[in-house]
């Protein structure tokens, strides 16, 4: 089967939860990748957050980096132009990016994994705009992983505990205009797995995602206006002993006008809490199988960090 034979698994969230897990389940297990329509999430907000992105980078670079907080990883705030890049890739993507992650209280027992939110001062509305879709992220995902559990066998309420209180991350994206002294092998986003349980994304109808198929492949992600793609992370891989796939996926640079404009988009990075261990379903399982062995959370999130340049 080629590329041009491979159609992405489309399915409207609203509904019934057993036709989601159907073609969800089919979906995810084929590329690892599906287009979610009908997801709820207010179309108002989104146009709010969207042009306060835009705001956000049209900060200057001093501004930007008041937000930046060394040591964390990334976890919170902006990450600079330059910083991240991809396992095993040889040059730097070609973004920048600014996080939201879960507030907690400071006697709430996971604190200690969730670093506090850093909030850009000159943008009064970002705060409350961002929490908003954090909350309608989680919504909309919490019933994406309700017909993932039906899939798999186990209750539809399977999933409410392990990412109760997760350390789910919005990430705010930027890929500015390709630079004329454009690095040789640099793109946008260089071929990668994403290490949550799924993720989110608002903004891919710009043209320049890319999913890799099992026969290696690239197949471009088009999905309509407003709709959400949502994809299969490593640790839900993990966790499905690779029932469910977790896709490698890039974000090329594009040519014409599109390389003298900025990308923007709004990925919502789906975790298990902290201390949730990973290990495979039972259910998953076949005689022989060689299994990862089981890592919390919390221990996978920092390993894969490392490996990308963010720790």
């Amino acid at each position: 089967m080629t590329g041009a034979d491979i159609r992405i698994a489309t399915v409207s969230l609203e509904r019934p939860l057993a036709e989601l897990a159907a073609t969800l389940g089919q979906g995810f297990a084929e590329t690892g990748f599906a287009v979610v329509e009908d997801h709820a999430i207010d179309a108002g907000l989104i146009a709010r957050a969207e042009q306060l992105a835009q705001d956000l980078f049209a900060l200057s670079e001093s501004e930007k980096m008041s937000g930046h907080r060394p040591g964390t990883g990334g976890a919170r705030g902006y990450t600079p132009f330059g910083t991240e890049k991809a396992k095993d890739a040889r040059v730097h993507d070609l973004k920048e990016f600014w996080h939201i992650g879960r507030e907690l209280g400071a006697n709430h027992p996971l604190a200690w994994g969730m670093p506090e939110n850093v909030w850009p001062e000159q943008l009064p509305e970002f705060a409350a705009t961002f929490r908003a879709l954090y909350t309608a992220f989680e919504a909309a995902g919490a019933r994406i992983l309700a017909a993932i559990a039906i899939h798999l066998g186990l209750p539809q309420s399977w999933f409410e505990d392990p990412v109760r209180d997760g350390n789910s991350v919005l990430r705010v994206l930027h890929y500015p205009p390709l630079p004329d002294d454009l690095p040789a092998g640099a793109v946008r986003a260089a071929a990668h797995g994403d290490i949550n349980t799924i993720t989110l994304l608002l903004g891919a109808q710009e043209a320049g995602l890319e999913l890799q198929t099992k026969d290696g492949e690239w197949l471009a992600v088009n999905p309509p206006a407003g709709a959400l793609v949502v994809n299969i992370g490593d640790m839900l891989e993990r966790l499905t002993n690779g029932r469910l796939r977790s896709t490698r996926h890039r974000v090329v640079n594009p040519g014409g006008a599109a390389a003298r404009r900025s990308r923007y988009s709004m990925p919502f990075f789906l975790h298990f809490r902290p201390d949730f261990l990973i290990e495979a379903l039972p259910q998953c399982v076949a005689p022989g199988d060689r299994l990862a062995k089981p890592i919390t959370a919390h221990d996978f999130l920092a390993k894969r960090l490392r490996e990308i340049g963010l720790v």
